[in-house]
């Protein structure tokens, strides 16, 4: 008897160690418990991504070069997401909004983990929130510069964020903002993981950790970064199990790469890339929409170009020297806006007021030093909106030697040239810009709010203050009714046209050489491609 009750205690006991076990076991594997429930798929398919130049961070918080994204938004995901032109759910699996537009509740998608396996929640969303909007946190660390230019500091737009429960997130606005939705599409707000951001800090743009389809796996001395299919990612996971993007400084040797199939990917083709790729077997040439503008901005802190009549004088000589001697082909064009024609409220047919060049040089001689020189700043290496910097700075200098104005053309590699444009080193500056979404305000209240002249966060390069504008560029900005919005960018326009503080002109449709053997590219407006629903067919 006492046998049996020993027995029957080793037993009850045992059975005690194994549910405890078994209970600790799943706590500590449920982090990673997709791994099981989801299908794990075997390939060794390597495609590699030709491009110019290096990436400089890959914390999308502080990234505001297009090679840089073209990165993050394969490592990182938004809490909504554009497909086509619409917006869709993505950490995010649903939304609602309160009448007056102040409160916006986000519930999110459960069962999502972070590269490093810690749980997306509620919680991992208003860390994000709060490191990206508290300049006094210690993990804001760099140039929030896409936070500043579109939510300027707190509480400007966004009041706070707050967790509700696990996965219900809260964010509450001072006031109304109609692209709200859009803006958090933008790779600058992807979600990074808390616990990497608090351990790797300021060397978190070199160590990032996000729950998109692809994992950082190095990222060498040469720039060359490649990315590997996340094994634990909460959709499909993708096609492709390695991503290369590689370094190619020299405009043959990508063509010929390309050519080969040494790459399969190769973007913002210049035109005599084009010319020696469209008749290549093997190669598909894909080109996205108008969706970029290229510029001249002037920089109104320098004495002589605060002056009206001086800045009209040099936009109506380079804009006339432009229009005829600047060749063109299918995929640029001249513009007037400074919208691109792929974006509602682009308007072409804004007057501009053209100065005869007698009349300019009376205002040159009233108005200017004798001593006519000016710096104008222009970026190396080749950009969607002027795939050949150079040659367009050129044309500029040489349609103001006319007016007596000794142009000196500073050429900067993009990395170098950044810093500059935020210290305002020049008196004239060639830049551009892509669209990250489809609203008007991403273009003129980004290049034309005089909130966007703070130092280290300066998107307004002309440096350009008028009252009236700054008031329309509110106004559309919480306004809900489209065609009011239309009506105040209109006016907004014309009366930045009439002071001409910067000159629109160019839209350039990009183009992307792709290997015919990779299957479902789709181009997106802003050039940002995630690659995980590509397939590619590799020779063997």
């Amino acid at each position: 008897m006492l046998n049996n009750l020993k027995w029957i205690a080793v037993g009850i006991f045992i059975g005690l160690m194994i549910l405890i076990a078994s209970s600790l076991f799943h706590q500590e594997i449920g982090q990673f418990k997709n791994l099981v429930t989801r299908p794990v798929i075997y390939n060794n398919k390597t495609m590699t991504i030709g491009r110019s130049f290096n990436s400089i961070a890959l914390d999308p918080a502080i990234t505001i070069d297009q090679e840089s994204s073209k990165v993050t938004v394969n490592i990182y995901e938004n809490l909504v997401a554009y497909k086509r032109d619409k917006i869709v759910p993505s950490l995010a699996n649903s939304w609602t909004v309160s009448e007056d537009g102040l409160t916006w509740q986000f519930t999110l998608q459960e069962n999502v983990f972070f590269h490093d396996g810690t749980p997306f929640n509620a919680d991992a969303v208003t860390f994000n929130f709060n490191r990206w909007m508290d300049k006094t946190s210690p993990y804001h660390a760099g140039n929030f510069q896409y936070w500043n230019i579109v939510f300027g500091d707190t509480p400007c737009i966004i009041k706070s964020v707050q967790t509700l429960s696990d996965y219900v997130v809260e964010i509450k606005l001072c006031k109304p903002y109609s692209p709200f939705l859009s803006t958090l599409t933008m790779p600058a707000f992807g979600i990074a993981s808390p616990e990497a951001v608090m351990k790797y800090n300021e060397d978190f743009k070199y160590k990032p950790v996000g729950t998109g389809p692809y994992v950082l796996k190095s990222w060498d001395e040469t720039g060359e970064i490649i990315l590997e299919d996340n094994v634990n990612y909460w959709r499909t996971r993708a096609n492709i199990k390695t991503l290369v993007f590689k370094p190619i400084p020299e405009s043959a040797n990508r063509v010929e790469l390309l050519k080969n199939g040494d790459i399969q990917f190769l973007d913002n083709l210049t035109a005599s890339e084009v010319s020696a790729l469209e008749d290549v077997e093997n190669i598909d040439l894909v080109r996205r929409p108008f969706t970029n503008v290229g510029y001249l901005a002037m920089n109104l802190d320098n004495l002589f170009l605060s002056n009206r009549g001086v800045r009209l004088s040099i936009a109506s000589a380079v804009k006339r020297n432009l229009e005829t001697k600047l060749e063109l082909n299918s995929f640029s064009r001249n513009t007037d806006s400074f919208i691109p024609p792929g974006i509602w409220g682009s308007n072409n047919n804004i007057n501009h007021r053209f100065i005869h060049p007698d009349t300019s040089k009376v205002v040159f001689n009233e108005y200017a030093p004798s001593d006519r020189e000016l710096r104008l700043l222009v970026m190396k290496e080749p950009r969607p909106y002027f795939p050949e910097p150079m040659k367009i700075a050129k044309e500029v200098k040489s349609s103001l030697e006319p007016l007596g104005v000794t142009v000196t053309i500073i050429e900067q590699p993009w990395d170098v040239f950044l810093e500059t444009i935020q210290n305002g080193e020049y008196d004239l500056l060639l830049m551009g810009w892509i669209a990250d979404v489809m609203d008007p305000d991403n273009f003129l209240y980004t290049f034309f709010s005089s909130e966007n002249i703070e130092d280290g966060a300066v998107s307004n390069y002309a440096r350009y203050k008028n009252k009236r504008v700054d008031l329309l560029l509110t106004l559309a900005r919480q306004a809900a009714n489209h065609s009011f919005r239309e009506s105040l960018y209109r006016e907004a326009q014309e009366l930045i046209i009439s002071d001409a503080p910067a000159i629109p002109l160019v839209n350039t449709m990009t183009i992307v050489g792709v290997n015919r053997a990779v299957d479902g590219f789709v181009p997106t407006i802003n050039g940002l491609e995630p690659l995980n629903t590509l397939d590619y067919e590799m020779e063997h």
